[in-house]
């Protein structure tokens, strides 16, 4: 049930001992889903891919998407502990930084956000550009963990859509960003630079090895035919019986063909170029200039 009339936000309930409760609520322009994980019984939470917006046209930002899950947040009183991102976003700019100075929970994403770092610096051109030790508090390895109340969250590197995608794990829930879609609609696209399609296909095996009832929370849905509201959540089970990328009898090579071919037929995100200046410093603006504005820089001919 939606709680609120703007944006579509529903809730994914507790279903026992160790299940947290889960809100998604949808960002219409990127189709992207934000979520907030909470413990039941304290009311400790953690925000995951909460976006800043983003106007492509203008380059105008706002904290409209950020002020609609705080007010969730303040809603279900809710204690926030960590901000957290499960890969630098090539489709939305990620409020991360905006979080971490207005609530001051810390900020996370995985390690491997060194190594796309160091990816991009080459083509942006600016070898000193990003630090990810500095914008961010914590970078996960793969098998981490920590807690949320009384729950335990763990980390689980899920390279293909980008090589430093990590999925978070907490009871029966599950938030697999990139990865898969909604079963009617398959997987994510793994052609962006340091992506790789097989990398996905063995990352998608991982996510549908958790047990048949976890509840998988998506990144991204932009409807399917016969579909016109927005869905983010699947079990295990669903997705092994109708995802039509990846359900059970599916062939590794037959999957790599039907990916690569789609793939093939996707242009660049219109934030792209824009957004991964900016999230790989965790949502933070470039160094105002002596103007006192903030640019970017936009590298032409290289896509």
């Amino acid at each position: 049930m939606s709680e609120l009339n703007d944006p579509i936000v529903r809730l994914s309930a507790s279903t026992g001992p160790d299940s947290p409760d889960v809100w998604g609520i949808y960002e219409p322009d990127t189709g992207s889903i934000q979520y907030i994980c909470a413990d039941p019984a304290t009311k400790k939470a953690v925000l995951i891919d909460v976006v800043l917006n983003f106007d492509p046209a203008s380059f105008a930002l706002s904290e409209r998407s950020m002020e609609q899950v705080l007010g969730l947040v303040e809603k279900h009183d809710l204690h926030v502990e960590w901000v957290l991102d499960t890969h630098p976003h090539a489709d939305h700019v990620m409020a991360s930084a905006r979080l971490k100075e207005r609530i001051g929970a810390p900020n996370a994403i995985g390690e491997k956000v060194r190594e796309i770092a160091d990816l991009w610096r080459d083509y942006y051109n600016t070898p000193h550009a990003f630090d990810p030790d500095r914008d961010f508090d914590r970078l996960f390895a793969d098998g981490d963990a920590f807690p949320i109340g009384d729950l335990k969250m763990r980390v689980m590197l899920s390279p293909g859509h980008t090589l430093g995608s990590i999925t978070y794990i907490c009871g029966d829930a599950a938030f697999v960003h990139d990865t898969l879609m909604q079963p009617d609609s398959g997987t994510s696209r793994a052609d962006f630079p340091g992506g790789s399609t097989e990398d996905l296909w063995n990352s998608l095996q991982d996510i549908l090895s958790l047990p048949k009832e976890t509840r998988l929370f998506i990144g991204h849905d932009y409807g399917a035919e016969g579909r016109d509201t927005p869905e983010w959540e699947a079990t295990v089970a669903a997705h092994k019986a109708r995802n039509v990328h990846v359900r059970d009898g599916t062939d590794k090579r037959e999957f790599i063909e039907t990916r690569e071919g789609r793939d093939a037929t996707l242009s660049l995100p219109d934030r792209m170029l824009a957004a991964l200046q900016i999230n790989l410093r965790a949502g933070r603006l470039p160094d105002a200039e002596d103007d006192g504005a903030h640019y970017l820089k936009i590298p032409l001919n290289k896509f």
